[in-house]
């Protein structure tokens, strides 16, 4: 029942025209293509954009766009921290410069449930190289978490299959499940971005001028912030009792 012939049809030679001009201008759009044939046949009738962009579509001319894969998020953390070592929390505090001008990560973490600041490490990048010793050393100090949560970034998370990094997946095979926060919901680990403000105001305002410098003011503040200082929300009790 389609119509052998249609009024509103864009003439052939139209038509050859613009396949031809994005022949020589294969990066131009239907836009420039019209503009062009325009400048060359100021008499002709062209069709609009959509209707160019519709003719280099049917003759295979537009590139097809890779689809990116999208990853599902779990949700929101659910998961209740009652006693010590039931949830920790990872995170990279901000990377900045010291004074001999080398990047900063301090990768920190922290125990849900007492506060304990059990490390606060100055690494010269976010490579699971770097990470996973500091990990290794503090399951062997600590022992081993029920679950471990972190933000989405590297190198907790990836864009694969279930999220999972080599550095979590490794987590995995220890027995600790990796608990992930939505994107953009820091206030999902809001206990320790809070105490990340506390770290930023005490050692690097301004930085240090070394990386083992910058670290043995991450180690005194570790012992004050476990040790001396009361935490409000433990009753101004420290995180050591």
């Amino acid at each position: 029942r389609r119509p052998r012939r249609s009024p509103n049809e864009t003439a052939e030679e139209i038509v050859t025209a613009i396949l031809d001009a994005r022949r020589r201008h294969p990066s131009w759009g239907g836009k420039k293509l019209l503009a062009l044939l325009h400048r060359r046949h100021p008499r002709w009738l062209l069709p609009g954009r959509a209707t160019a962009c519709d003719i280099l579509s049917r003759h295979g001319m537009v590139p097809t766009r890779r689809q990116r894969r999208r990853i599902g998020h779990p949700g929101k953390p659910t998961s209740q921290i009652l006693a010590p070592n039931d949830v920790w929390s990872a995170d990279y505090k901000g990377q900045f410069r010291t004074g001999d001008g080398r990047y900063c990560y301090p990768l920190t973490v922290t125990d849900g449930f007492s506060r304990y600041l059990l490390g606060c490490q100055a690494l010269s990048s976010t490579a699971v190289a770097e990470a996973k010793p500091v990990f290794t050393r503090l399951f062997q100090e600590y022992g081993l978490p029920t679950r471990i949560r972190t933000d989405n970034g590297v190198p907790f998370a990836t864009t694969t299959l279930a999220r999972l990094s080599k550095l979590s997946a490794w987590w995995v095979r220890l027995g600790i499940l990796p608990e992930f926060i939505e994107p953009g919901r820091p206030d999902q680990n809001g206990r320790h971005e809070r105490m990340h403000r506390t770290l930023k105001a005490a050692t690097t305002r301004p930085a240090a001028g070394s990386l083992s410098a910058q670290q043995r003011r991450f180690n005194d503040f570790r012992e004050e912030f476990n040790r001396e200082r009361p935490h409000e929300a433990l009753d101004q009790q420290t995180p050591a009792s």
